[in-house]
């Protein structure tokens, strides 16, 4: 059996990165989920946050945001609605739509407002933490 797996990360605009990996933690509805080759077959829901991955550079992140995941034996995709590098998050834009985000929960809202406005908090939080640094378990 390989000890590498071919990963995809795909958001709706590009597929962000396609190579061969020996290890992938990923940001699941009931905690992080590790990946490694040879995984049984599984499809997951993923909750905004960073993804890791190992490679011959050393180990990757990508802060992303909510989707889904299909892993097999030899393979792993990640289908999601946004990837970038921690260096690439605008720090400010990003603590803003937290602030936004907070102040809508605040008010009377519909419940498809209230959880609309609740992911758009996980997204602009994952987005901070991934661009701190922070805490990543490697």
């Amino acid at each position: 059996m390989d000890s590498v797996f071919r990963l995809e990360i795909i958001t709706p605009e590009k597929e962000f990165f396609k190579g061969e990996t020996d290890s992938l933690i990923m940001p699941a509805l009931d905690g992080e989920y590790g990946v490694r080759a040879g995984h049984e077959p599984v499809v997951t829901a993923l909750e905004p946050g960073t993804v890791r991955y190992h490679t011959q550079e050393g180990w990757q992140e990508v802060v992303v945001s909510q989707g889904f995941a299909e892993v097999m034996p030899d393979y792993a995709i990640l289908l999601v609605s946004a990837a970038e590098r921690p260096g690439e998050i605008d720090k400010l834009r990003a603590q803003r739509a937290r602030e936004r985000a907070e102040e809508e929960l605040r008010q009377k809202q519909s419940i498809q407002e209230y959880h609309r406005s609740k992911a758009a908090l996980a997204r602009a939080m994952a987005r901070l933490k991934g661009a701190s640094g922070g805490p990543t378990g490697l």
